[in-house]
């Protein structure tokens, strides 16, 4: 029997959960579990293969539900190619970079990692080439997959992504917007605050904020919406810091409008009601899903998606009031 089961390297606070084929399709489809409550099934694994051993290590933050999202699109992928999946996260570059070595340890057939940090990730990218494991890329690190190593990447153009955002907020007459920054250092969130203040005409101003501590983000986006009562325009950079700059918005007394990169369910309900005024989908379920089948595809048919020059591109795509039930659907299934 397959168990579902956490294993915490000693010392980092990361999450790791293996999940075998079976169990993963239990998780998607009849949310079954055995009689101790662990998550379990008969192992189904193709008939006449070896079930290979692919490992997703991302710097997302435990409870954080876009990584969520970026999990469930492995796991199904994993669920359909018979593949037993690990997947281990923590924000801390060093905690991560650790994390791929536990995995080139357990000696998995392919490793999908994010570059959030990529010169944290280069040293451990490159001992996985030496052990002979593909490694893929997603999520963040899209100008850097490739000297990094990976053969793939699956992901947002986060440059292109905040130059439309830009565009968008001049196409809305916005004058001075406020982009806040929830980790510093995170390329992906640099370059789109970068990509907004890029081409978008009126004022932009930059703030770094703590993304652990919703608390005291809200309180610091207020604050500042307190000093520049100008700012007409919030834009976050996940789901959950709209959310909380919409109470931002409230205790600041502010007419600001909020926009966001990345959706979950509330935040499309937040859309509907228009609390946020847009939302730019990446789609981690997507990337998730395409990371893991890539492997499978890698070491089942020889497969490189965009020949190993160009990334696969999973955003950006509006949502708006006017298109939101389009996804709501599907944000209610958790999958987008």
């Amino acid at each position: 029997m397959n168990t579902t089961s956490p294993r915490s390297s000693p010392g980092r606070p990361a999450h790791t959960t293996a999940l075998t084929a079976a169990a993963a399709g239990c998780l998607l489809v009849a949310g079954c579990s055995g009689s101790d409550g662990t998550q379990s099934s008969a192992d189904t694994g193709r008939a006449g293969a070896a079930r290979l051993k692919i490992a997703l290590v991302s710097h997302g933050d435990r409870g954080d539900a876009f990584w969520d999202l970026v999990r469930k699109g492995a796991e199904a992928a994993a669920a359909k190619d018979g593949i037993e999946l690990t997947y281990a996260n923590n924000p801390d570059a060093a905690g991560q970079a650790e994390l791929v070595r536990d995995a080139i340890r357990d000696q998995v057939d392919g490793i999908a990692v994010t570059l959030a940090k990529p010169e944290a990730m280069k040293g451990p990218v490159d001992q996985a080439k030496a052990a002979g494991i593909p490694v893929v890329a997603l999520n963040s690190g899209i100008d850097a997959w490739q000297s990094a190593g990976a053969l793939e990447y699956f992901g947002q153009d986060e440059s292109v992504a905040g130059r439309a955002v830009g565009d968008k907020l001049d196409d809305l007459k916005a004058k001075h917007t406020l982009c806040v920054i929830h980790e510093r250092g995170n390329i992906a969130v640099e370059a789109r605050c970068a990509g907004v203040k890029k081409t978008f005409g009126g004022r932009t101003t930059i703030a770094y904020v703590d993304g652990t501590d919703m608390d005291a983000l809200t309180e610091a986006v207020a604050a500042q919406l307190r000093q520049n009562p100008d700012i007409d325009e919030v834009v976050t950079n996940g789901a959950q810091f709209a959310l909380a700059a919409v109470k931002s918005v409230k205790q600041a007394g502010s007419r600001a409008q909020v926009a966001t990169f990345d959706l979950n369910k509330d935040l499309v309900k937040a859309v509907q009601s228009g609390d946020v005024q847009f939302a730019v989908d990446q789609q981690p379920y997507l990337q998730g899903y395409l990371a893991v089948d890539a492997l499978w595809l890698y070491r089942t048919n020889g497969n490189i998606s965009g020949g190993g020059v160009s990334p696969v591109l999973t955003g950006p795509a509006f949502v708006t009031k006017t298109n939101v039930a389009a996804v709501a659907k599907f944000a209610a299934n958790g999958t987008r």
